[in-house]
């Protein structure tokens, strides 16, 4: 079964960055697809990529890792503004980020009007766990 978790960025606001890292890691290595709203800052992401490959192993495969931010970046000067705005009254509240196991996920793939997240079928999974 397949698990998309939503976490509110309310329910990590208050953690300290490691704590931040902790909670999303974990929700990975329980095979669920995390949709957090907002994104964490630079060095939090850069955080959690380092602690991931340091906790990759025969049963934890990583993650795939996305980050989409709705800030408007091209426009009129009153539309950037606005954006810029916005931006500064919701932080790391705007946009969101999305992420998973690495054994589940194949690929994120981002585009201006999409998100696609490429799933690895049961099929190739079970190969894979087959030649261990």
């Amino acid at each position: 079964m397949l698990t998309l978790q939503f976490v509110p960025y309310s329910e990590i606001n208050n953690l300290s960055s490691l704590g931040k890292i902790r909670k999303l890691l974990n929700l990975a290595k329980e095979n669920k697809i995390v949709l957090l709203e907002g994104r964490l800052q630079k060095e939090e992401e850069a955080e959690l990529i380092k602690t991931t490959m340091e906790e990759i192993n025969r049963d934890f495969k990583g993650i795939e890792l996305a980050v989409i931010n709705t800030a408007l970046t091209e426009g009129d000067p009153f539309s950037k503004l606005k954006s810029g705005f916005v931006s500064a009254l919701l932080g790391n509240k705007q946009g969101f980020t999305i992420l998973g196991p690495a054994k589940v996920i194949k690929n994120i793939k981002r585009d201006p009007n999409k998100l696609q997240i490429l799933m690895k079928d049961a099929q190739e999974r079970a190969v894979k766990r087959k030649h261990r």
